[in-house]
């Protein structure tokens, strides 16, 4: 199994919401050679971690299958954040997307980029949130633990469904 979160807080290069531009990053991400959608989540809306400032993100979760290199997947990724509009300037920055993947059919790997699992997402309830909505199941490769349990730990403080999604 394969899990990509998506998120964006700023509008698109051509004034797409943020949710309009997940939504389009979710089918983005579909078209990955070698991968299939099996799910999407729903979409929340969620407060800036850190606090910041910032406009709340709209976050989701794409689950897909199939066979990919971790090199392959993140310079698919990053060139999909690019075609959006996406700048990397500071850590936590506003943007118009980020696709980080969490889980890449269980693989551990500590380094080089990309680390896997994802190194914050067990921390991350806007990640764990959608995460159990396409794949209720789901143990942390290295952590062992399942999402239910990291969720109850994460908490949902800040975060809510979208009623459009």
């Amino acid at each position: 199994m394969i899990l990509i979160a998506i998120g964006a807080n700023l509008p698109g290069p051509s004034g797409e919401t943020p949710l309009e531009t997940c939504r389009a990053a979710a089918a983005a991400v579909g078209r990955i050679a070698g991968l299939t959608v099996v799910s999407i989540s729903s979409w929340y809306r969620s407060a800036p971690v850190p606090p910041s400032g910032q406009p709340d993100y709209v976050n989701g979760v794409a689950r897909l299958s199939g066979a990919i290199g971790p090199e392959a997947l993140l310079a698919a990724t990053q060139a999909i954040e690019a075609g959006f509009g996406r700048r990397r300037s500071v850590a936590n920055a506003a943007r118009t997307l980020d696709l980080d993947i969490i889980d890449l059919n269980g693989l551990v790997r500590p380094g080089p980029d990309p680390i896997l699992p994802h190194p914050r997402a067990h921390l991350r309830s806007f990640v764990l949130l959608p995460v159990r909505d396409v794949a209720p199941g789901w143990v942390c490769p290295g952590l062992g633990e399942d999402v239910q349990t990291l969720l109850a730990r994460a908490g949902m403080e800040g975060i809510s469904r979208l009623d459009d999604a």
